[in-house]
């Protein structure tokens, strides 16, 4: 019954989802926090701009599930904690999931999980630790009925790029989405390839199941909304943006730009309107 809680996740007119990910506390890093540092109010803001979906964690959720507001945006629960994301990184590097993941999923009405799938060079023991995490989720998932989201992130070397920088590269991309897929994806959260006009090929190797692209750093408007639709037309389910909608002066209006792009067939210029 996986249904009942997709069908919550996407838009049923367009069967598109918009995912506004705030759970970037999880990972101990100071410059995370930038927009989300009262967390209440940041979900309070974007209740009120009505995205498919926001992203959380256990600790923080609940904020989202109190609030007497109907219809209101769907529970992503984040699954794992990772020390990855650092400009200079610790000695020993983990991604841990939390305990009973899909038991407090359900305790909070989560209409699904997302966890991570790691390459980062090397570093094959967090490879192994996200593979990991992924096989004793896979089954609790299909027992609960609840939706797993994979993603897959390919790292540049820190060295080179400096924490949190991903490879955009179509070669290193498709394989690792082909994994997520092979290990039991019922969703993609996937990065952009650098030439957007190829994302069509990371859509076709995940073989049916819908793929959400992530936002990455903060860019201009201009860019993130003439991406979306580019990402969009290219085959892709939806979206997950984090740090373009809570470090955005207007996040609300940010969000709801978007959300014309996607559901109701907006150009990038006329989604722009709701940003003046």
């Amino acid at each position: 019954m996986k249904y009942a809680r997709l069908n919550r996740l996407f838009n049923p007119g367009t069967g598109r989802c918009f995912d506004v990910a705030i759970d970037h506390g999880f990972f101990n890093e100071a410059g995370f926090l930038a927009g989300i540092e009262n967390l209440p109010k940041a979900i309070t803001t974007l209740v009120a701009a009505a995205p498919d979906a926001i992203q959380l964690t256990v600790g923080q959720a609940p904020h989202l599930q109190a609030a007497p507001v109907r219809p209101k945006p769907a529970l992503v629960l984040r699954t794992d904690v990772a020390n990855v994301y650092g400009t200079q990184l610790p000695r020993t590097l983990f991604s841990r999931m939390i305990a009973d993941p899909v038991g407090q999923a359900v305790r909070l009405d989560a209409t699904c999980v997302v966890v991570n799938l790691f390459r980062i060079p090397e570093q094959p023991e967090v490879a192994d630790q996200c593979i990991q995490n992924i096989l004793a989720l896979k089954p609790a998932c299909d027992l609960a009925g609840m939706p797993l989201m994979i993603e897959p992130l390919v790292f540049q070397p820190n060295a080179k790029a400096g924490g949190y920088m991903v490879d955009g590269d179509p070669q290193k991309i498709i394989p690792l989405v082909r994994q997520a897929v092979e290990l039991g994806a019922d969703i993609i959260k996937a990065d952009p390839t650098d030439d957007v006009s190829v994302y069509h090929k990371v859509v076709e190797t995940a073989g049916g199941v819908p793929v959400l692209v992530r936002g990455g750093g903060r860019v201009s408007d201009e860019v993130i909304l003439q991406r979306t639709a580019d990402l969009l037309a290219q085959g892709a389910k939806g979206i997950v943006y984090g740090r373009n909608i809570i470090q955005h002066p207007k996040p609300a209006a940010m969000t709801r730009a978007l959300m014309a792009i996607l559901h109701e067939k907006a150009t990038p210029a006329q989604a722009a309107r709701f940003l003046r």
